[in-house]
């Protein structure tokens, strides 16, 4: 006889609630990152949405390095004194 796999013994829920939870938070991200743009890059902000859905971390490192500049709509430009 074949061992139980987890997700038989009715073990799916935690299982189930830690990917919704997980892609609650994927999905949270990628929303803040596409507001954000709007506000603070001069790219388009549906762009870096992509960017950031197919490559999450590469994608919201590369956003924070090069995409937000204060320079787009509605933004304010950093002042250095």
């Amino acid at each position: 006889m074949l061992p139980a796999l987890p997700l038989q013994n009715g073990g799916a829920g935690p299982v189930l609630l830690l990917w919704l939870i997980i892609l609650a938070g994927f999905l949270a991200i990628v929303y803040f990152v596409y507001k954000d743009a709007q506000r603070n890059s001069q790219h388009p902000a549906f762009l870096w949405a992509i960017v950031v859905f197919l490559a999450p971390l590469l994608g919201l490192i590369l956003y924070v390095l090069l995409g937000r500049n204060g320079g787009g709509r509605g933004g304010r430009p950093s002042s250095r004194i």
